[in-house]
């Protein structure tokens, strides 16, 4: 058998035997009494705004996509998930204190107005999370008013 061949066969093997190795999926299907949409008044626009472009990563309900099935892509799905939670979740936002709370909502606001989120490389895969001028305008001027009622 050549070389090559040989490569061939053992990278099968190995992206096969990968396959089994599958990360716990972040899937809650109630919304906990913790979540935003529940301890700050969110307007219905903008929440599903919020969900269609940044739950699947900032809260404990994912939407996987077909391809999150397939090893290595539900590793790095998993990994970017996980960081992404530790930076804000939404379903464990009424767990924040009042000041981290309005601190993350000013961080939305100023992620969001510097374009940061969602990231370029979510949106190359989720069209329908791209945010338009005006959705953006919806979400920062909604994180920056309820932060300052926070605030006070």
């Amino acid at each position: 058998m050549k070389i090559s061949r040989k490569i061939l066969l053992a990278a099968t093997i190995v992206f096969i035997g990968i396959q089994f190795w599958r990360p716990i999926r972040n899937t809650q299907r109630q919304p906990l009494e913790t979540d935003l949409s529940v301890v700050v008044n969110v307007p219905f626009k903008v929440q599903q705004l919020l969900q269609q472009s940044c739950y699947d990563c900032h809260s404990n309900n994912t939407a996987y996509p077909w391809y999150a099935s397939t090893q290595p892509m539900a590793w790095f799905m998993s990994n970017h998930i996980r960081k992404g939670k530790s930076e804000l979740n939404f379903s464990e936002f009424g767990s924040y204190s009042p000041r981290k709370q309005s601190n993350k909502l000013k961080s939305v606001a100023n992620v969001v107005r510097k374009e940061e989120m969602p990231l370029s490389s979510y949106l190359w895969l989720h069209r329908a999370a791209r945010l338009s001028d005006i959705e953006k305008l919806a979400i920062i001027h909604w994180a920056d008013s309820t932060a300052l009622t926070l605030d006070n």
